[in-house]
């Protein structure tokens, strides 16, 4: 028994239905903002899991204390794509050369930077566990990226000793 259930809802009045109860555009990018913005600064609550904690704040303190030529990764990634367009055989012949030991150069300075940085952590958090492998490879990332682009913003500035 009991009564007969409701007809289904065509999908138009649907999709009004949970048009409605959505919040506005506005209010949404306003909410956006206001995350990249606390993400940017560094605020612990806001941060993709793998950028959160204190160990992750000082390896990255420590890689943005100094410049590194790994910074010049995707200006070097242009100029190969430019040797390739360009007709003429031994300007390719150098550029590609050029690339080869910028890569090499870009390779060696990230390990380094890794056995760096994993020393300098575990002589600052003992009692943490540092896997060698993965802190290398987040300083590498963030070493490779233009400092303007760094997501979280550096805290510290360049010369600074964390």
């Amino acid at each position: 028994g009991g009564p007969p259930p409701p007809p289904p809802r065509p999908q138009r009045e649907a999709s009004r239905l949970a048009r409605a109860n959505r919040p506005d555009k506005d209010q949404r990018r306003r909410d956006a903002a206001e995350r990249r913005e606390r993400m940017a600064a560094g605020d612990d609550r806001f941060l993709m899991p793998r950028d959160r904690g204190p160990v992750k704040a000082y390896i990255r303190d420590v890689v943005d204390s100094r410049p590194h030529l790994m910074g010049l990764f995707m200006p070097l990634a242009v100029i190969v794509v430019l040797s390739l367009l360009v007709p003429v055989p031994a300007a390719q012949q150098y550029l590609s050369l050029f690339s080869l030991i910028a890569l090499t150069v870009m390779v060696v300075e990230g390990i380094i930077l890794g056995a760096t940085v994993t020393k300098k952590t575990r002589e600052k958090f003992p009692d943490a566990t540092v896997n060698p492998l993965g802190t290398g490879w987040y300083a590498f990332t963030r070493a490779s990226q233009l400092r303007k682009l760094r997501v979280p913003k550096p805290r510290v500035e360049r010369g600074a000793n964390p």
